[in-house]
Parts: C-alpha cells; sequence; structure tokens
C-alpha cells in the first residue's frame, strides 16, 4: 500500500516538467545530474541545460571538443571542476556510460549519488537513490535520526520498489522537495503519513547547520582598448583554463564600482578600478564575444557593471 500510494501521489504531483525526466538518454541524465549538483533546478533548466546539450548533443560530440569551449558553454554556473569532470569522463566513454554502478564510479566526478542517479534515472535499475531531500524523506518515514550513511542507504535500497524503481525514487525526491520540507513539513499533503514513523518530530530528522560565510575583499582592473577587455588566464585550481580580470592594488581615484557577490562560504565585496596597462600573457576579447567566453559568474557581473556605468556615463 505504501509504494502505491507514492507512485499515485508522484504520478498526480510530480514535477514531470523537467526535461531530463522525459528522456531515458543516458548522457542527458548524466549531464543533468552533474549541473544539479550545486544549481538550483529552475536555473539548470532554463539558463543551462538546453544551451549544453544543444552545443554538444552527444558524449561523442563532448568528447571531441576543446576545453575551452566546454568551460564556456558551463560559464556562470560556477564548480569548474564539474565541467572538466564531464570532459574527462566524455573522452573517456565517448560512446556511452557504463551500466554498471561500481564502473560509474570510477570515471572521473561520479560519486555514489550520482553512480547511483543514473543507474536508476537512466537505466531503470532497482537501486536505492539518496539525496538531501530523500536522505530528508527517509529519516522521518523510519524515525532515523541518528543513523550513519552507510545504513541509511542500505535502508534506501530495500525500500525501493521491485518493479518501478526510478519513479520510485523521483517520487521521494519530490516528496522531499515539496512536501517534506526542512522546515514547516506539509505533513497533512503526505501520501506517506499515515505509516511516518517520525511524523510526531519531524524536526529531529532535519540536519541544523548554520553556514558561516568568511567577508573578503578583491580588487580587480579594467583595461579597454579598441572596445575590448583585457583578460587573463586563470592559475588558479578553481578557475583553471578560464578567463578572469587581472587583480590590481586598489587605487582611489581609479575606482569604478563595487558590487557584493556570495561563491560556497564566501562574501564577496568586489571593487573595479580603470587601469591602462596588464601584465602577463593578456587575451583581448571583444565585448560581443563576452557572452560566450570561459569567464566566471564573478567575471561577468563584473563586467555588466561595468558596462552599465559606461554606458550611463555616455548617456549623460
Amino acid at each position: 500500500m505504501t509504494h502505491n500510494k507514492l507512485l499515485f501521489w508522484y504520478e498526480t504531483h510530480g514535477r514531470h516538467e523537467l526535461p531530463w525526466r522525459n528522456t531515458d538518454d543516458v548522457y542527458h541524465v548524466y549531464v543533468s545530474e552533474i549541473m544539479l549538483q550545486q544549481t538550483q533546478v529552475k536555473r539548470v533548466m532554463e539558463e543551462y541545460y538546453p544551451q549544453f546539450l544543444e552545443r554538444f548533443p552527444t558524449l561523442e560530440s563532448l568528447s571531441r571538443a576543446d576545453e575551452a569551449d566546454v568551460l564556456a558553454a558551463w560559464s556562470g554556473l560556477g564548480y569548474y571542476s564539474r565541467a572538466r569532470n564531464l570532459h574527462a569522463t566524455a573522452k573517456l566513454c565517448p560512446q556511452t556510460l557504463p551500466q554498471s554502478y561500481h564502473e560509474l564510479l570510477k570515471l572521473p566526478g561520479i560519486g555514489s549519488y550520482t553512480a547511483s542517479a543514473i543507474c536508476s534515472f537512466a537505466y531503470n535499475q532497482q537501486v536505492g537513490v539518496v539525496d538531501t531531500n530523500i536522505e530528508r524523506v527517509l529519516k522521518r518515514f523510519f524515525a532515523l535520526a541518528f543513523v550513519g550513511g552507510k545504513e541509511l542507504h542500505k535502508e534506501a535500497a530495500n525500500f525501493v520498489h521491485e518493479h518501478f524503481p526510478r519513479a520510485h525514487n523521483l517520487a521521494l525526491m519530490d516528496l522531499g522537495s515539496l512536501i517534506c520540507l526542512p522546515t514547516n513539513p506539509k505533513c497533512q499533503e503526505c501520501p506517506l503519513f499515515f505509516a511516518c514513523k517520525g511524523k510526531d518530530a519531524p524536526e529531529l530528522y532535519t540536519k541544523k547547520e548554520k553556514k558561516v560565510y568568511e567577508n573578503m575583499e578583491l580588487f580587480y582592473g579594467i583595461c579597454e582598448k579598441n572596445e575590448q577587455i583585457a583578460l587573463l588566464q586563470s592559475s588558479s585550481r578553481m578557475y583553471k583554463g578560464m578567463l578572469e580580470l587581472p587583480s590590481v592594488e586598489p587605487i582611489e581615484e581609479d575606482f569604478l564600482a563595487a558590487f557584493k557577490h556570495s561563491y560556497t562560504k564566501y562574501r564577496l565585496t568586489v571593487k573595479l578600478y580603470k587601469i591602462e596597462e596588464v601584465h602577463g600573457e593578456v587575451v583581448w576579447v571583444a565585448h560581443d564575444a563576452l557572452q560566450n567566453a570561459a569567464i566566471s559568474s564573478l567575471t561577468k557581473k563584473a563586467l555588466a557593471l561595468y558596462e552599465k556605468n559606461t554606458q550611463g556615463k555616455q548617456l549623460g
């Protein structure tokens, strides 16, 4: 009865509009799972997933691409190691991904969750999938307040539907996203409420971690000549292979603008300064080519602010 109620609820209320749920193409499922690791569903669906697949429609096309082009398609999505691992995996498996959970784990950037998600959502295998939402649902439903990851994954594997594992895991995911919320869960709307062991104290099964942010100031220079912007190849591990504005020592009379930006545990104040020259191996990028360049969301935001301020002065 539990499974039937869950699947019926999913059929009626599940997020069937998500494009990666309307395909059994393992590459498309794989791309969606990598993008969704650190990015909101709406942004992935509207801004990145369709555009990326249009540019690289198959694993083979991705395997043949230059890394710079892959990073450019990923530009603004953040956590660029995801794009590099995606590219590396395509080179190792240009035709299709393995169907074995353990073989998938051997590929760059594919951990336990992604491997199980591919097995379930692309290959419809009877494996348990545990993301943050499903973890919360399982902990509440089975009253597992203090269990570790291994025991929780075992519970997920035992609970998964024998004949409809894909729909089962997607249903649990949507239940956690739409109903079994971290705070103020909508228990009366839950199809599993009748059998939920943790329904009387749902707060016991939710992690309460207060995120601590570190404040930091960054100073970047804008050098423009012949309607081109000077950028440098990043030497940092995080942005390796990407283009970024040159870092500068702040000189107050050259100040242009400032903005706030958040990245992982950092709360950044970014300040822009006008500079006349740049040292190093400069890459000059025309304004109309910036949109397709391999630059981070921070750099995009900085350049958009600069262009806005420049246009404002010209209009004035």
